[in-house]
């Protein structure tokens, strides 16, 4: 067993692991760190436990020490810095005519390596942009290119919902996110009300997804013959949020049909298996909204 701390160096940013060594490390402690980008400067956000080998990456570097002053005063400096760099990297970028957008840029603690973040539709020949901030800045030049997700979570935004962007508040990693979990959730299939500003499917579509799963289970399917307290009948829709079940029950005296509503506890199958919910039994592929095939933003 390993005792480990996470470190996060960005707000809802990537949890990363490290040994504490011999310091007493909460949570809410600043800390500076050796990465295999250089010394960072980031905030402990999982106190310390105990992990097995199998859940490390090895090797596990340790924590240098808890921030001073002097490193606050030196992270403030490096963000003023940022700044000035995005201005210049936005001017060399319009100077070479590059078809690339710059979106962030970020110093590491030591001033070692400027990193530009930048997205752009395809590749892009950045040789001599590189060479002109190395001569500008004195230091390693890294230009990465980030997916559209990686930009809104880099900006931040309000959704649709009107609340802040998960991705830049709180959501550290994007998960895959498929358009059949907007077909099980009974929602609308328009492309506009089911996408984030990023333009890619809702990452919220995620949160509810197995709960709808197991419900969807317990449904029967349209068609189906079900027994409830008012008697045998169809299954003619079905709710998946609240469980309920509408069924066009006969009622016996009269011959007369009621559509009735109960719960899926209320229900007894009369028919076994369940009918198809489309009429050949295929379906076509589901389309995946993958996490960006860009390197991981920490």
């Amino acid at each position: 067993m390993n005792r480990v701390v996470g470190v996060r160096f960005k707000k809802a940013g990537k949890i990363y692991y490290f040994d504490p060594d011999v310091h007493e490390l909460p949570v809410g402690t600043q800390v500076i760190v050796e990465t295999a980008r250089g010394v960072e400067f980031g905030d402990v956000v999982v106190g310390m436990k105990e992990v097995s080998e199998k859940d490390i990456v090895s090797p596990l570097k340790k924590v240098v020490r808890i921030v001073t002053d002097e490193d606050r005063k030196i992270s403030e400096e490096n963000r003023l810095r940022e700044k000035e760099a995005f201005e210049t990297g936005a001017k060399k970028i319009e100077k070479h005519q590059l078809d690339m957008k710059l979106v962030d840029v970020e110093y590491t603690f030591d001033r070692n390596k400027i990193i530009f973040y930048f997205t752009a539709d395809g590749r892009v020949d950045f040789r001599e942009l590189v060479k002109d901030l190395a001569a500008i800045f004195k230091t390693r030049i890294e230009l990465r290119q980030i997916g559209v997700r990686d930009e809104a979570k880099m900006i931040g935004g309000i959704g649709p919902c009107g609340k802040p962007l998960c991705c830049s508040t709180w959501l550290g990693e994007f998960d895959p996110v498929t358009i059949k979990m907007a077909k099980e959730q009974n929602l609308s299939l328009n492309p506009t009300k089911i996408s984030g500003i990023c333009g890619r499917l809702f990452c919220c579509l995620k949160y509810e997804h197995e709960t709808y799963q197991d419900m969807l289970k317990r449904l029967p399917s349209c068609g189906a013959r079900c027994r409830c307290p008012e008697g045998a009948g169809e299954v003619i829709e079905t709710h998946t949020l609240t469980g309920k079940v509408k069924l066009k029950v006969k009622n016996p005296d009269d011959d007369t049909e009621e559509i009735v509503t109960c719960h899926v506890d209320q229900l007894t199958p009369i028919n076994k298996g369940k009918k198809l919910r489309q009429s050949d039994g295929k379906r076509k592929p589901d389309k995946v909204d993958q996490p960006d095939k860009s390197e991981p933003v920490e």
